[in-house]
């Protein structure tokens, strides 16, 4: 039997594409918080962002399809994701 702690996940994305300059960290952010996330988005020297979220394993896939939904500001080409246990790190979620 697993408890809610077990749900609780760390989903680091890294996104490439027209994702700089365009708002996306802010929808990222607006998207996060309506799931109930926490994290940050980062723009990245190499002109990707990165997303880090915590929380439960059904919102931060959520995210993840949302990233990948075609409904974000610019342009997304591609996302790389890591999956790991949440930190308890973030209190809310920032652009960073």
């Amino acid at each position: 039997m697993s408890s809610n702690a077990d749900s609780h996940v760390r989903l680091n994305a890294w996104v490439t594409g027209m994702v700089q300059g365009v708002g996306f960290r802010w929808w990222t952010r607006s998207r996060a918080l309506e799931l109930g996330l926490t994290g940050e988005a980062r723009n990245l020297p190499d002109g990707r962002v990165a997303v880090v979220a915590e929380g439960d394993r059904s919102a931060c896939s959520e995210l993840l399809g949302l990233l990948r939904g075609g409904g974000t500001p610019g342009r997304v080409d591609d996302i790389g994701e890591q999956w790991t246990a949440a930190t308890g790190t973030f209190s809310g979620f920032v652009e960073a």
